[in-house]
Order: C-alpha cells, then sequence, then structure tokens
C-alpha cells in the first residue's frame, strides 16, 4: 500500500493498481470505493467506503465504512460502523464483535489488511 500526496486536498492511497481517494470536503453521501478482489480462488475482499455529511450515529468521524474478508462464503472479518453500535470489527465465523478506535481512513485500512494478512 503507498500513500500519495494529492493538490486538491484529498487523501489517496494505493493497493496494487488501484488509487482510491478519500476527499474532505462537506457534501451529501458520497461513496468514495466500492471494490471487491479476489484474494484467491475460496477469498475475496469488499471495500465500501462513503462519505457522509455527519457522524454516523455512534462514531465521531464522517465516514460510513464496510470492510469484509470472505473465506469459503463465510465472512471471517469486518470492520464496520453500524448506526447506534459506533465502530467495531466482527471477527471469525461467529463473528465475535469487538470495539474498533478509529483514527483515520489509512489507518483503517492498515488495521484491516494486517488482520486480513494474518487470517490468510
Amino acid at each position: 500500500m503507498h500513500f500519495l500526496d494529492d493538490s486538491k486536498g484529498a487523501l489517496r492511497f494505493q493497493i496494487d493498481n488501484i488509487t482510491m481517494r478519500f476527499y474532505s470536503d462537506n457534501m451529501p453521501a458520497v461513496a468514495i470505493h466500492d471494490i471487491r478482489r479476489s484474494l484467491t480462488d475460496d477469498a475475496f475482499i469488499e471495500l465500501k467506503v462513503w462519505e457522509v455529511p455527519a457522524p454516523v450515529r455512534g462514531s465521531d468521524h464522517r465516514y460510513k465504512y464496510r470492510l469484509a474478508l470472505v473465506v469459503n462464503d463465510h465472512c471471517v472479518l469486518r470492520y464496520d460502523n453500524e448506526a447506534g453500535k459506533g465502530d467495531h470489527k466482527h471477527l471469525g465465523v461467529d463473528e465475535r464483535e469487538t470495539p474498533y478506535v478509529f483514527v483515520s481512513l489509512p489507518q483503517l485500512l492498515d488495521d484491516f489488511f494486517t488482520d486480513v494478512a494474518t487470517l490468510l
């Protein structure tokens, strides 16, 4: 993963050949990215991030997200901030839920991909 500067105030990072941008302007809910990427024959990741005009209930930042790792048709890892629950992650097929401390989008992605690497 490579972080890139952007002269227009957007945070950009690149994973393989995919460049993603996170904007910080005040705007209605905007899909930042919606990516589904196969990792192996039986595993894929799905990354969905939106910038929202106000924090989701339970979170203190302006991002709504769902990052998932699916293996053999079972979600084994999911980071999300469901309204009312705030930032948290689900781990394992039994989906044990633990709180997640959101620091920034780059840190969220770094934490997610670290867990993905550990699980695979």
